[in-house]
């Protein structure tokens, strides 16, 4: 198994990244990945003035797949995220969904044990998830801090990006070009106070091009229960237009239905859920089981 080294960082996804290694369609690679601090915080503080703005979100790669062209979808098995026994999560004044509200900076380092945090005297399950991952960006969107969701992925901040779960992205670029890190071992829907449990981890995913397919537009998340889109944008209702868009068009064409009908059974059986509030764009995903339609049927009828 091939393995990617957490000094091997970006912190922009853009369309002409350098590869810092070669994989195989269908192979299974190990990446490790920094906290969204690069490591800088190691104890509870107050200062956050020391912490290099510059190393935020650092994300693992990119990786080149053989095989990958524009127009595929590259499709990525969540494996195994293996996390630290500690990780941090921190207030920052002037961020968050309550921004005028904190008043004080703080930083709190959270150990892990027995597979909870442990918080307050709180023994809070974990459930680690990836929050930035994707491929290079298509040039007419031109380049993206790793900090910032579109199209091509990246701090998508969504907990359903966990162990078990396969996303699709459209392959932009020669290679595809694939990264990921800032890893969370927990966090709720929103990312509220502007972290989660930031944790480093080693995440082990197979990566996998499929051939054949037309574009999805936005990332496609299949869990052992539902698929979802994940949309992001400028404000909240943007986001979740941009990941009902393609629901709706999906279940015209899997039902043989018109749109307007697949619009009613949407509102009857898609959930529409907040991933994160908190990031330079806002992003939500459109969740429907796989009871109404399934990976393959969704991605039969783009």
């Amino acid at each position: 198994m091939q393995r990617v080294e957490n000094t091997n960082v970006i912190y922009n996804f853009t369309p002409d990244m350098k590869p810092v290694q070669t994989v195989g369609n269908g192979d299974i690679i190990r990446f490790e990945s920094n906290d969204c601090f690069y490591q800088q915080v190691l104890k509870n503080t107050d200062v956050l003035e020391e912490i290099d703005q510059d190393r935020l979100n650092p994300a693992t790669g990119p990786v080149y797949i053989e095989g990958a062209e524009p127009g595929d979808i590259l499709k990525v098995d969540i494996l195994s995220i293996d996390i630290a026994e500690s990780g941090c999560s921190a207030v920052v004044p002037g961020h968050g969904i309550l921004p005028d509200e904190a008043k004080e900076a703080i930083v709190r380092i959270i150990p892990i044990k027995d597979g909870h945090a442990d918080y307050l005297g709180l023994h809070i399950p974990v459930k680690p998830m990836i929050g930035v991952i994707g491929v290079a960006p298509a040039a007419a969107d031109g380049s993206w801090p790793t900090a910032t969701p579109w199209k091509h992925g990246g701090n998508m901040d969504t907990h359903d990006i966990r162990v078990g779960s396969s996303l699709y992205f459209d392959v932009a670029q020669k290679g595809a070009l694939f990264a990921l890190g800032d890893c969370h071992a927990i966090m709720g829907d929103g990312e509220v106070c502007f972290t989660g449990l930031e944790i480093p981890a080693e995440v082990t995913v197979r990566l996998t091009v499929i051939k054949d397919q037309k574009n999805i537009g936005w990332p496609f998340l299949e869990t052992e229960e539902e698929i979802m889109v994940i949309g992001s944008g400028d404000n909240i209702e943007a986001a979740c237009r941009a990941a009902l868009s393609p629901m709706v068009r999906a279940l015209s064409n899997f039902h043989n239905i018109s749109w307007e009908e697949a619009y009613i059974l949407s509102s009857l059986v898609v959930d529409l859920k907040i991933s994160q509030l908190v990031d330079p764009k806002l992003t939500a995903r459109a969740v429907i089981s796989k009871h109404y339609l399934t990976a393959e049927g969704f991605l039969a009828s783009l």
